[in-house]
């Protein structure tokens, strides 16, 4: 329904008393209807800050549902015999995909925190998602401190041009309105990373690393696309 319509329909379903002395103000009702719809319009912000949540889930889906995102995840994974994770051991794809999980299972401070630390090793991919995590929560200026990290500031890689990051955005679009085979983290991997955040009670933010466990479910989760 237009706002033309609703404000037809309104008017005509008006009852206005045929004996009341006042005289019923139509310019003045419909400027308070204009203004009740203006307010209802999402704002050029609000718009984007929602297509960028949409486009995150699309890229964290994406990655998550990659072959390989369970090796990856598992080159950072705790277990019997393995160290403190060193600068020299960190797989920064393993740490992006398991930000991924972490923001699609709802632990969106514990996915920032994991993607600091990717992008912080060098990780483009790391810093775009903090780019459109940040713009989707209405943070404008880290949003646009990642997206320059993401062009220009990691000198150890090739930036993306123009050309690539368009051509993300329409596949973020065409996946969006048409769907796409990359499946949000099942009940089971969900319960994984539950697990591991009820790890740390007394903390916000998931700092502990995945286990094999963890890594388990992710590889029965990719295996089952």
């Amino acid at each position: 329904m237009t706002v033309t319509t609703a404000i037809d329909t309104l008017l005509n379903e008006a009852q206005i008393p045929v004996s009341s002395t006042k005289r019923f103000d139509v310019a003045a009702a419909l400027r308070r209807l204009a203004a009740d719809a203006s307010r209802r319009t999402p704002t050029v912000e609000t718009a984007r800050a929602a297509q960028a949540g949409q486009r995150l889930e699309v890229v964290c889906r994406w990655l998550l549902n990659e072959p390989d995102a369970a090796a990856h995840v598992d080159k950072i994974a705790d277990g019997p015999g393995r160290g403190p994770l060193t600068e020299e051991q960190m797989d920064l794809d393993g740490a992006l995909v398991f930000a991924c999980l972490l923001y699609l299972t709802g632990h969106q401070e514990s996915a920032q925190f994991w993607w600091q630390l990717a992008a912080g090793a060098g990780s483009r991919a790391a810093a775009y998602c903090l780019h459109l995590h940040h713009l989707a929560l209405g943070e404008t200026r880290a949003a646009w401190h990642w997206f320059h990290q993401l062009t220009h500031s990691m000198a150890d890689t090739t930036p993306p041009d123009a050309a690539f990051l368009e051509g993300l955005e329409i596949v973020a679009r065409y996946v969006r309105h048409n769907g796409s085979r990359a499946l949000a983290p099942s009940g089971r991997l969900e319960s994984e990373v539950d697990r591991l955040a009820a790890r740390t009670p007394d903390c916000s933010v998931i700092v502990a690393r995945p286990d094999r466990q963890l890594v388990a479910r992710l590889e029965e989760f990719t295996a089952g696309r």
